[in-house]
């Protein structure tokens, strides 16, 4: 009995040491496991952190490639605009060069007209014709027509001329009869000049001077048939032109023997 009881003893003992081992282990444990959790919840946490700190790191890293190639884009743009610019800058100077070299030969070419012009002592007569009227017309005869062809055909070589014509009548009649009389001369002479051998009008010079200016005082009829008259006069300068034109040719040869 005794043994029993001691067996009895010895096993409660051992099965309540055997429970206390358990709870402590438990108690010892559970503290530890909940650390052990809440660290991997922390973990977990920081992976998703990790992950969405790399995917914004990405994005900023696309970003900034794709600012980059537009800068780029934008920089080589501006090389190519810069160096248009530079072209267009070129082509500027050499029209301006050109402009300056045309305004010296315009210059000169001024200077020469300029020197022509200046003095209407180089506009020289260069040929003349009279043409007769019959009384109290105006109407050209063959012959003045004739005389006027001949005129014509000696203008055409000419570069620098212009043709005064100046019409006349004779003493019979009124100072404003005649004057406007002269004039129907002056103008059938022009006319025949223009239309028939194509003479620029701007290069004709026209005036009626009526019973003014007689080539023969008389009063017979011989002296009023020549007084109704036109006269008509070619001034060129063209020997002037052509001197001066010699003149200038010379200083060049000379200036291009002095560079």
């Amino acid at each position: 009995m005794k043994s029993l009881l001691a067996t009895c003893i010895v096993t409660f003992a051992l099965f309540a040491g055997g429970c206390a081992t358990k709870k402590y282990v438990r108690n010892t444990t559970t503290p530890i496991q909940a650390k052990v959790d809440e660290v991997g919840q922390q973990t977990g946490k920081n992976s998703q952190q990790i992950d969405e700190t790399r995917t914004q790191v990405k994005q900023v890293d696309e970003k900034a490639q794709s600012g980059i190639s537009a800068a780029q884009e934008r920089a080589s743009s501006a090389d190519q605009h810069a160096a248009t610019a530079d072209q267009h800058a070129g082509d500027a100077m050499n029209k301006a060069n050109q402009a300056a070299q045309v305004g010296d030969q315009n210059t000169q070419a001024l200077n020469s007209l300029r020197s022509v012009i200046s003095n209407i002592d180089d506009y020289q007569v260069q040929t003349s014709a009279t043409v007769s009227f019959k009384f109290d017309k105006w109407a050209l005869s063959n012959d003045a027509k004739q005389e006027l062809d001949k005129l014509a055909e000696g203008v055409k070589s000419n570069k620098r001329f212009f043709i005064a014509v100046e019409g006349y009548t004779d003493r019979t009649g009124s100072n404003e009869y005649n004057e406007v009389l002269s004039r129907k001369r002056a103008d059938a002479v022009v006319e025949y000049l223009v239309a028939k051998h194509d003479i620029p009008i701007y290069r004709i010079q026209m005036v009626g001077l009526g019973k003014e200016k007689p080539v023969d005082e008389a009063k017979n009829r011989t002296a009023l048939a020549k007084n109704r008259r036109v006269e008509v006069k070619v001034f060129s300068a063209d020997q002037a032109t052509a001197a001066l034109d010699s003149t200038n040719s010379a200083n060049r040869v000379q200036q291009d023997k002095d560079k």
